[in-house]
């Protein structure tokens, strides 16, 4: 007799009624389980724990690009979009992907997520360094925006529509967007933990409280993300803007300006500072509600 692949006795074949039934959870164990088993190859290369004797090719001056990014294509992006095909289907995917072209927003988000992330981190890290800062280079200059270019087609494209597109959009109308981004906060920094033990984390010189720093920095972030997310209209470009403005800053202009405070655990520090200085603006600011309306509400 022949048995239906899709349902047995009127119930959907795992995996496909796991997600069904529980969509965010299917999209978390999704983005995990396929980012760490594609980013363990460069883990146990030597350009990470130094297992298997083979090192990751060059390419821009860095590993990454080869080590990290197929990981975080095949994670919160692609898990997003298997849930929404099983969920919702093609039309389900076909709208996923129109809120990702959201650009037509008001020019003062743009001067927020473009501008204010360099500012605040300037801000931040005058305070802890305490010397007068320096102009960056030329060379710095004229790359940052090839850089915010490119940040924009790998980290915020690889990571945004899954996290915040997908994730928040659906944790917001069930625990509310202080709840939603309480949750989401941890589980994002967490995904990041395998890279702790390659080059992108420091390795081998990366410490616990490096590690905790990180994640609560994003914890501290995410509410701004929320807060940008939500006032711009769930605009996906800005949020993407807004991550990786912050990628940008760090990684070509930061080391430049702030030299004595450029080691890999006082940026950290300056970066929490900032964010968590962000963060305490925005909840005071909108009284925790971080700009959402409930569907329904004017």
């Amino acid at each position: 007799m022949a048995v239906n692949s899709r349902s047995v006795a009127g119930h959907d074949m795992p995996p496909r009624g796991f997600i069904r039934r529980r969509p965010l959870l299917g999209f978390f164990v999704l983005a995990n389980a396929m980012s760490w088993a594609a980013w363990t190859p460069y883990v146990l290369s030597a350009n990470g724990l130094g297992i298997l004797n083979f090192t990751f090719p060059t390419l821009l001056g860095t590993t990454q690009f080869l080590g990290v990014l197929p990981g975080a294509y095949l994670g919160p992006i692609f898990a997003a979009y298997i849930v929404t095909r099983v969920t919702e289907g093609k039309e389900g995917v076909r709208r996923w992907i129109g809120r990702m072209t959201k650009w037509r927003v008001g020019w003062i988000w743009y001067l927020v997520t473009a501008l204010g992330v360099p500012t605040t981190i300037i801000v931040a890290a005058a305070a802890m360094d305490g010397e007068k800062l320096t102009m960056p280079s030329v060379a710095a200059l004229v790359a940052y925006v090839p850089g915010l270019v490119l940040q924009m087609v790998t980290t915020g494209l690889a990571e945004e529509p899954g996290w915040r597109d997908f994730a928040l959009a659906r944790m917001q109308r069930r625990f509310g967007p202080l709840g939603a981004t309480a949750l989401l906060g941890p589980v994002w920094g967490v995904w990041h933990l395998p890279l702790f033990l390659t080059e992108w984390g420091g390795q081998p010189d990366v410490t616990w409280m490096r590690v905790g720093e990180f994640i609560a920095f994003c914890c501290v972030l995410s509410v701004v993300v929320t807060w940008v997310f939500n006032r711009t209209g769930q605009s996906l470009p800005l949020v993407m803007l807004l991550h990786v403005s912050i990628n940008n800053f760090m990684s070509i202009v930061y080391v430049d300006m702030f030299p004595s405070v450029a080691t890999p655990e006082s940026a950290s520090r300056v970066t929490l500072l900032a964010g968590t200085t962000a963060a305490v603006l925005v909840l005071i600011a909108t009284r925790g509600r971080l700009g959402y309306q409930p569907v329904g509400k004017p």
